[in-house]
């Protein structure tokens, strides 16, 4: 058997896994070790952020969300607090994370650069930067993709796999902002990003949900080599799956709106079987995943037992193991 790290780098590349890999709770286990150093993107729930940024708990989620803006008018730029992406003690808790690793695949989160844009001048004045402030827009894009660059190099330095920023552009049915624009302003750095995890040895993930069918073209021509998707229904498994299966990795769980929420079980585990059917195949582009706070998704117990049991049981009678 290979291990996960190679179960994981064969499925990415359409290498012909021995089986479907996935991320667990640890109830299941994992073939994939998540790693967050104390970056400038950290979202705290409660307090103030590096960007000066305050952020106020969401109910029973485990998230927050900002209510006040450290930005509010561009006259300020150059008042900005930006976090120094350079500081030593950043780091300390980087050394001997492949060693933690061990033989999982190595994937370490990075900077989204459309949200941290929108916690610092808020959303609509973002999606007005757009089209009033594209300069600026511009310089605040390429401060955020120059961090992400050198949080891969690092990455790179201690050996991981790959790299994962978060970034969702996507309203239920529609883009938030017109693709144009996204080609525009947003895809350039993407592909800066992108670049520097081949450059260094990584695969690049993003995690994108609501629709965004728009821009996946464009993303897969740039070099993103996985989408970390936690939506599906919103767009289709079939669209997906025609238009994009075997062109890209997804990494993701059951839709995480609809069906873990409001299906049957045996609902839970027929989407399983229709993923692994459409997005992925036989010979990789698919890896399973559960959502991380199912309290907070309304997520129970036996939908998560349902679905992880399903994938692997799938994962068996694909390839034996």
């Amino acid at each position: 058997m290979t291990t996960s790290r190679e179960t994981v780098i064969r499925a990415i590349k359409f290498q012909n896994p021995q089986r479907i890999p996935y991320n667990f709770p640890e109830k299941y286990g994992s073939d994939i070790y998540d790693f967050s150093f104390p970056h400038p993107d950290r979202r705290p729930r409660q307090g103030v952020d590096e960007w000066g940024a305050v952020w106020e708990n969401i109910g029973n989620s485990g998230q927050g969300q900002v209510k006040d803006f450290p930005l509010k008018d561009w006259k300020d730029f150059d008042k900005l607090r930006i976090p120094d992406i350079h500081d030593p003690k950043r780091w300390e808790t980087l050394k001997g994370t492949r060693k933690k690793a061990g033989d999982k695949f190595l994937l370490g989160w990075g900077i989204s650069i459309y949200e941290r844009v929108h916690f610092l001048r808020g959303l609509e004045n973002t999606w007005a930067d757009i089209y009033e402030e594209p300069e600026n827009l511009g310089r605040l894009l390429d401060i955020l993709a120059d961090m992400s660059i050198e949080i891969i190099k690092k990455y790179a330095e201690e050996g991981f796999d790959g790299y994962i920023f978060c970034d969702d552009w996507g309203l239920q049915n529609q883009l938030m902002i017109p693709p144009s624009k996204w080609r525009e302003l947003w895809k350039p750095r993407y592909a800066r990003i992108f670049d520097a995890c081949h450059k260094h040895g990584m695969f690049a993930f993003l995690h994108s949900c609501g629709y965004i069918v728009e821009i996946l073209d464009d993303l897969i021509e740039i070099g993103l080599d996985v989408i970390h998707m936690d939506q599906q229904e919103n767009m289709g498994l079939e669209l997906l799956g025609e238009r994009f299966g075997g062109r890209i990795t997804f990494y993701a769980p059951v839709d995480i709106q609809k069906t873990m929420v409001y299906g049957s079980l045996d609902d839970i585990r027929a989407y399983c079987r229709k993923m692994v059917r459409l997005l992925g195949r036989p010979e990789g582009g698919f890896i399973a995943r559960w959502y991380t706070d199912p309290v907070g998704a309304g997520h129970r117990q036996e939908a998560i037992d349902a679905m992880c049991e399903e994938f692997l049981k799938i994962s068996r009678e694909m390839y034996g193991n």
